[in-house]
């Protein structure tokens, strides 16, 4: 297996190869290798590696494919894991200096069900510290940098994971979702990122029993890994029950998406959500992909939804969620951690229980309004980030067409306002943009119909193959 090869290689295939013994889990491994060692000095996404012990997996997973033991849905395939996940006897930071040597002793359950898959682990992604942020720059690693190009931003917080996939260093990935974590990463590199219903996807360590916010989900070049990761990830086991969120579902039925034909798939589109901050320039790029993608559906109409008051909701709900998750960390922090953390945080010891009810409140009061658009369509088409991938020296963008942004997630509307809702959301690849950079699209389905918007998610991607304009791009 060359390294060339192995970059085109989808998980979906690495996995039926290695079953029918045409090519090993080691060639796998030692073709990733080769990879991250080429690319990675460039780009930062990978920022501690496990070769070794890879390769030993490797081993053991093709002496078990010889000897025709039963294998699991990931048996033998490279993944990469986030770097906020705990991985047993490998370094896991938080992308924090505070935790440069913490190992944990035991996987996080998201990483053990890939293991227990057959999943062999190359290393850790990058992320902001603590994960919170839209842009992969952390004070322990540095910069990821976008594989499209190196001086702008790949998004965040899972930005290492995108990047990683998006330059053929792993075939999938995992990821998380706070505000747009899984999502607006997926659509600065190009690649597919997946934010499942509430509970589908177990998280054992989360701190708040219901909520829409500690979701983890897979990152893949295409739609059915990104299933095939699902399958794995969403599985109940023994460690599930943990999470009082994850509901009894068929995991395994997310490797085999049905087959959909748009021509009777009627398709909501949005702008801006009734009026979020969205750049002219991501207005434009959309109106124009809105236009070459119309031609597939039943119906693309736009839709007058408003969820203008879903990013103070998001401000408000992840003040609540943030004193849960870092009740024990936060007198670790020195003066210098990440800004977006103290800035949230501090919001949070001066917000009113009332105003936390109040955004609640509203919270659900929204979600009914949005649930009534599958009532008439299918899905709901709107643009990935609002705008398009800036320096990452900035931090975060100052201003949006001389909008100031007045804090870390104000430019963050269009990926936290269906946090606050709740739906499930695929991220797509939509193109390029005028900067040679990707472009992404939001495809957001009914609430628990996983399965149908990733099935209609594969459709779209296939039609999107058919039209330059519209096809995933693959960085040089």
């Amino acid at each position: 297996m060359t390294p060339e090869g192995f970059q085109r290689l989808s998980a979906t295939e690495a996995a039926r190869r290695v079953r029918r013994a045409e090519v090993s889990s080691l060639e796998l491994v030692e073709a990733s290798v080769a990879c991250i060692e080429a690319v990675n000095p460039r780009l930062n996404a990978v920022v501690t590696t496990a070769f070794d012990r890879a390769r030993l997996e490797a081993a053991a997973a093709d002496a078990s494919a010889a000897r025709g033991d039963d294998v699991g849905p990931l048996h033998g395939v490279p993944v990469a894991i986030k770097d906020n996940q705990r991985t047993a006897g490998i370094r896991t930071t938080l992308g924090s200096p505070l935790y440069r040597d913490e190992v944990p002793e035991a996987d996080a359950g998201i990483v053990a069900r890939i293991r227990g898959a057959g999943g062999i682990v190359m290393g850790k992604t990058n992320i902001p510290e603590f994960s919170i942020g839209a842009n992969t720059v952390n004070r322990l690693f540095g910069a990821t940098r976008n594989p499209f190009d190196e001086e702008l931003t790949c998004g965040g917080s899972s930005g290492g994971s995108a990047v990683a996939v998006a330059s053929g260093m792993v075939p999938v990935a995992t990821g998380s979702d706070h505000g747009g974590s899984l999502r607006i990463p997926a659509s600065y590199c190009g690649v597919v990122g997946y934010r499942a219903s509430p509970g589908v996807v177990p998280n054992e360590e989360r701190t708040t029993t219901q909520t829409h916010y500690s979701l983890q989900g897979p990152i893949a070049r295409c739609v059915a890994d990104v299933g095939l990761m699902l399958s794995v990830i969403a599985e109940r086991t023994a460690t599930s029950g943990l999470d009082p969120m994850a509901f009894p579902l068929d995991s395994a039925r997310f490797a085999a998406l049905d087959e959909v034909d748009l021509s009777r798939q009627r398709v909501a589109v949005s702008a801006d959500l009734g009026g979020v901050l969205v750049s002219n320039a991501v207005r434009q790029i959309f109106e124009e992909r809105v236009s070459a993608m119309a031609p597939f559906f039943a119906a693309l109409e736009p839709h007058a939804i408003d969820l203008t008051s879903a990013p103070d909701i998001d401000w408000h709900l992840r003040q609540d969620v943030f004193v849960s998750q870092y009740l024990d960390m936060a007198d670790a922090w020195d003066d210098d951690v990440n800004p977006n953390v103290l800035a949230t945080w501090n919001a949070a010891l001066t917000t009113s229980m009332r105003d936390i009810a109040a955004a609640r409140r509203r919270q659900v009061e929204l979600y009914r309004e949005f649930t009534a658009i599958f009532e008439h369509y299918d899905v709901l088409i709107l643009p990935g980030v609002s705008v398009q991938p800036f320096p990452w020296r900035d931090g975060n963008p100052g201003e949006i067409d001389g909008v100031a942004v007045d804090n870390y997630m104000a430019w963050l509307a269009l990926t936290a306002a269906l946090t606050v809702i709740g739906h499930p959301v695929v991220s797509l690849p939509c193109g390029l943009d005028h900067q040679g950079t990707p472009f992404g699209i939001q495809v957001v389905g009914r609430m628990y119909g996983d399965h149908a918007l990733l099935s209609t998610a594969q459709a779209i991607e296939s039609a999107f193959s058919t039209v330059d304009a519209l096809r995933r791009p693959v960085p040089s």
